[in-house]
C-alpha cells in the first residue's frame, strides 16, 4: 500500500471518530454562603436548564472575607441544591472545600 493512501485513510478514520464524540461541557453556578430564597430559585432554574441540555454542573459557595465561618450554610445550600435537582441529575461529587470555595459536581442523568 502506497504512504499517502494510507495517511488518507488515517485521517478520514480519525474525523470520523471526533465526529462521533461528544465534548463534556461543564456550566457553572455561585452562590453566596447567604444566599437569599428568590436568588436561590433562579440559580436552581438555571441549573435545570443547564443539566436538561446535556452539560455537566459546578455548583459552588464561594467565601469571601470572614464568611468562611458559615461553612455549615454553604453545605447545607449545596445540599439542598443536590436534593431539587435529585431527578434531573446525580451528584458526582459531594460539597469539598477547596481553599475559599465549596464545590459540588452534578452530571446530568442519561436520557432513555
Amino acid at each position: 500500500m502506497d504512504y499517502g493512501k494510507f495517511v488518507y485513510e488515517q485521517k478520514k478514520r480519525d474525523k470520523l471518530l471526533k465526529a462521533k464524540s461528544t465534548q463534556i461541557v461543564v456550566k457553572e453556578i455561585r452562590f453566596g454562603p447567604q444566599t437569599d430564597e428568590h436568588d436561590y430559585e433562579f440559580k436552581k432554574k438555571n441549573a435545570e436548564k443547564f443539566l436538561k441540555e446535556g452539560a455537566k454542573l459546578k455548583a459552588f459557595v464561594f467565601f469571601k472575607g470572614r464568611s468562611i465561618i458559615y461553612k455549615e450554610q454553604g453545605q447545607i445550600l449545596l445540599l439542598r441544591l443536590a436534593q431539587d435537582l435529585e431527578e434531573l441529575g446525580k451528584v458526582e461529587a459531594l460539597p469539598v472545600l477547596e481553599g475559599k470555595r465549596m464545590i459540588m459536581y452534578i452530571a446530568p442523568k442519561k436520557k432513555k
